[in-house]
């Protein structure tokens, strides 16, 4: 297991992230992506962190609540110090029928860190999270919460998820102009069939040293290779109930068919390819996997062995290219004409 800074700071984080979606479903979504028990969760996360994971992230509405709770026993079950894992959750999704029990508010803030410290059964959360894109509070509302939550000792790191380039960069900015908590981190969507973030987001989070958490690295499942063409898979796959994150299937079953000819080469599964290209990439720090079983963690816990060599990265990276858009074209062309350095 290698290890990077969560983002510009100086904690180290292991390159795959535990998730915990798959941990209490009982009923419509959750269930289809997964519905463990404390005992098969226990199992999980023992293994996770007997491979030198030391990253656990999870989420106040992760079935309404019971992810968080099922989380934190497991940490516990597990016998390991609270100081060896690196906890983070996420605030934002509506966890109530009031009009207030949702969104990024300084009032839903801080109810919500509350009660997912008690969830969680820890007096504190190493990475807290913005879970969403709030279009009502202003950002700076957003930051200066996230900023006590650090001064009160509730959080320790603050970050992002699902935030548009523009948006992180304004927050930044309030952050740098007042002397308040940067975010660390980002997470969002990015696999090797949705290259989307690599236009404006990337290069923003090099640029300022954020720390990019890849979620849904294998779209779902999707990217598995377990699926054909036709939607066929297998029985009580998460893709047939639950068809998200949305993905170009054609475009997605063009990488598939170059993956699977890596894979059957190297004698590995497609999913542990397609996880190896994406912690190839440099301004990648943690890629989240959820898994149902024991044995299903291990084959994605195994990508860490993979190093795909230049021509491998050069095949992939031409069959999931994106389209060129404005002003990425523009640019591309502007920069002929200035001298190379470095």
């Amino acid at each position: 297991m290698r290890y990077n800074t969560l983002g510009g700071t100086g904690l180290l984080v292991s390159e795959i992230c535990l998730g915990t979606m798959t941990f209490g479903g009982s009923e419509g979504m959750w269930n289809a992506i997964g519905a463990l028990d404390q005992s098969t969760a226990d199992g999980i996360v023992a293994r996770a962190l007997d491979a030198g994971v030391n990253f656990i992230d999870t989420a106040d509405v992760y079935s309404e609540g019971l992810s968080e709770e099922i989380t934190g026993r497991a940490m516990v079950n597990s016998g390991r110090k609270r100081s060896d894992i690196v906890l983070a959750t996420k605030v934002f999704g509506k966890v109530g029928q009031g009009v207030n029990d949702g969104g990024a508010s300084r009032g839903h803030i801080m109810d919500g860190v509350k009660a997912s410290l008690k969830r969680l059964g820890t007096d504190y959360i190493d990475l807290y999270q913005i879970h969403g894109t709030d279009h009502i509070t202003p950002v700076e509302e957003t930051v200066r919460a996230l900023d006590d939550l650090v001064r009160q000792g509730h959080v320790r790191y603050v970050g992002v998820s699902n935030w548009p380039a523009w948006r992180i960069m304004k927050a930044l900015g309030i952050a740098d102009r007042h002397g308040l908590s940067r975010l660390a981190t980002l997470q969002a969507y990015y696999t090797i069939a949705g290259r989307d973030l690599e236009r404006e987001i990337a290069p923003l989070l090099e640029a300022e040293k954020v720390g990019l958490m890849v979620w849904s690295p294998l779209a779902g499942g999707l990217l598995s290779g377990k699926y054909d063409r036709d939607g066929n898979g297998p029985e009580g796959a998460r893709r047939a109930s639950f068809d998200f994150p949305p993905v170009n299937k054609d475009r997605a079953f063009d990488c598939i068919d170059v993956m699977r000819g890596i894979a059957d080469a190297r004698g590995v599964s497609v999913a542990r390819v397609a996880l190896a290209y994406v912690l190839a990439k440099q301004f990648v720090m943690s890629v989240i996997i959820g898994a149902k079983t024991v044995e299903q963690l291990d084959d994605n816990l195994a990508a860490t062995e993979i190093r795909l060599d230049e021509e491998e990265m050069r095949k992939l990276d031409a069959v999931s290219a994106l389209p060129a858009e404005y002003p990425g074209w523009m640019l591309e062309r502007q920069r002929a004409n200035r001298p190379k350095v470095g």
